[in-house]
């Protein structure tokens, strides 16, 4: 018999929490004027802590022009007046402690917004104290004198990463909207500046933060032109460049240490990062820079193939599977942690993305895929509607990443559209659907709010799944749950994968010394036969959780060696 595997000695409090993510713009109105607000986000506590999350994540909320949403910041000690005020974030936090929950808020520190004061001063004079806050090069020129940026790197937001600026004659770095100019971390006034405004935030009661795009807080100096891997454009990815630079770890240890005197959590978000030692210097247990990183493959998998998001790409389960298969074993084996998500505000809804569910199995598809994400290795995070289950709707373009450069090729574009409706995280962003109540409730019945809700709130809303038992809501509330319960096997213990081969079967086992369990998900809209005795499934001890009914009656059902599964099933089970 097999030695049982080695448990993970490092225990900590973030490892056995599961997070809550706040858009603020689209949680819930609390004065009328079509925006959702944190006076909003109070009124709404207590349905968080009955969902059974430990950590609320409030995403941007700080005062700026909203050209990116929030994530252009014009005053890091100042809260949006939309959103309400620095006293209404400190209520916010006291519910939250009050609640026994902890809440964590967005840094965006690789770039600010062109209206922060920094900025202006930065753009008002070569000479200035704050020029060299920014990352600041002259022109090139070619032999006709034409004036050309530093390089051809692309922006996120389309087009060239570089600005001109005529008053002061040099291009300002934005990987992102022109008007979010990226700090310059060589500087070491930009990093005391950041260690400043982390201490303001967690001497006020903040719990952590979720580092927005932080690898890219360390650039390669050389600022080299991209190779050309999409000949239609000038503009190319640079990201080799500009993500997981030179000084990436010794900046993250440096926003670590301070993070290690308050015990706060920490997530980072990291595009661009596949290699597993790149990964690991940032969350290994001991390291002392990141608990976690959000990685970026899952979410990738239907791109197109030069990566373009909004150009057709395919995918099968056993793509799906592989991540799982390598991140999953890797961080196990090695004393890192992974951050398990299927959605947050720049991604789709993920009924739609990952299952393509038909309307009839909207709840057992919402259902399976939170069996399938919070019982594996990690730290999960649920997004504001992902457990009621709320999906995708036709939507007018609002997002600045759809390509637009191309304008006459028709073609192109109208795939481009296609591929939008699909994956866009304007998805993500339609107001939260609280009740049957004009707008959802999210805000007053006569308020036309800042985006519109989903259509089908009238039978898909938050009142209505609080109160029925077999809800997606309740259901989220029993994974989370159990989690708990079985803390050993779901938070410590090691994930291995069953029926690897499968297209239409998703099954893992998760082992903490003797103690073993087994999730299985059907991933199809079909009833399906999966032989359990063919993949090492000889009993079953005990039905802990089902989509499909009692515990009691699936057992029964599952009694012989090989299962019937119904659409979008998912068993879990002590073997």
């Amino acid at each position: 018999m097999a030695a049982p595997p080695k448990p993970n000695n490092h225990r900590a409090w973030w490892k056995e929490s599961s997070v809550y993510q706040i858009w603020p713009a689209s949680f819930k109105d609390s004065n009328d004027d079509g925006i959702g607000d944190i006076p909003g986000i109070i009124s709404k506590l207590d349905y968080i802590k009955d969902l059974g999350v430990d950590i609320v994540w409030l995403c941007p909320s700080y005062k700026s022009p909203q050209i990116d949403m929030g994530y252009d910041i014009a005053d890091y000690y100042s809260i949006a007046d939309e959103y309400g005020t620095v006293a209404d974030v400190e209520k916010l936090i006291k519910g939250c402690h009050d609640r026994g929950m902890k809440l964590l808020m967005d840094l965006v520190v690789n770039h600010t917004s062109d209206q922060h004061e920094w900025f202006k001063q930065s753009r008002s004079s070569k000479d200035n104290e704050y020029r060299n806050w920014y990352v600041w090069k002259p022109a090139r020129y070619d032999e006709q004198g034409n004036r050309h940026p530093p390089n051809n790197w692309v922006s996120h937001f389309q087009g060239s990463a570089w600005q001109w600026d005529e008053h002061t004659q040099e291009y300002y770095l934005h990987l992102y909207a022109v008007e979010q100019p990226d700090l310059n971390w060589e500087h070491p006034a930009v990093v005391e500046a950041v260690h400043k405004i982390i201490r303001f935030w967690l001497e006020k009661g903040c719990d952590g933060f979720r580092m927005d795009v932080i690898n890219f807080i360390s650039k390669d100096l050389r600022f080299p032109d991209a190779p050309i891997k999409d000949p239609r454009t000038p503009w190319q990815w640079g990201d080799k460049w500009y993500a997981n630079g030179p000084r990436l770890h010794e900046r993250l240890k440096g926003i670590g240490s301070i993070l290690k005197e308050y015990d706060a959590f920490s997530v980072g978000e990291m595009p661009f990062v596949k290699d597993e030692e790149e990964v690991l210097r940032a969350v290994q247990f001991d390291r002392g820079e990141l608990n976690m990183i959000f990685n970026f493959e899952q979410v990738d998998i239907d791109h197109g193939p030069l990566g373009d998001k909004f150009e057709p790409g395919s995918w099968k389960l056993t793509d799906l599977k592989k991540f799982y298969e390598r991140w999953q074993t890797f961080m196990y084996a090695h004393d890192g942690w992974n951050a398990l998500y299927w959605e947050n505000h720049d991604q789709p809804r993920c009924i739609d993305r990952y299952t393509h569910a038909p309307e009839e199995y909207r709840n057992v598809a919402s259902k399976m895929l939170a069996v399938a994400l919070a019982l594996q290795s990690g730290t999960p995070f649920v997004y504001q509607g992902q457990e009621i289950g709320m999906r995708n709707k036709e939507t007018t373009p609002n997002d600045p990443r759809i390509r637009q450069e191309r304008p006459d090729d028709k073609e192109g574009h109208a795939i481009a559209l296609q591929e939008y409706q699909k994956k866009s995280r304007d998805n993500a962003r339609t107001p939260v659907q609280w009740s049957s109540a004009p707008n959802g409730g999210f805000t007053g019945p006569n308020v036309k709010p800042w985006m519109s809700v989903n259509p089908d709130f009238e039978r898909v809303n938050a009142e209505a799944q609080v109160k029925d038992p077999n809800s997606p809501y309740r259901f989220w509330g029993s994974v989370l749950g159990l989690r708990k319960k079985y803390l050993d096997i779901f938070v410590y213990g090691d994930w291995v994968s069953v029926d690897s081969p499968s297209e239409e079967v998703f099954a893992f086992t998760r082992q903490y010394e003797s103690q073993k369990a087994l999730v299985v998900c059907n991933w199809t809209p079909k009833t399906i036969e999966w032989d359990a005795s063919n993949n090492g499934v000889s009993n079953i001890k005990e039905v802990l959780l089902s989509n499909y009914g009692s515990a009691a009656d699936t057992a029964q059902r599952l009694a012989s060696g090989k299962w019937s599964l119904r659409p979008f099933e998912a068993v879990v089970a002590l073997i």
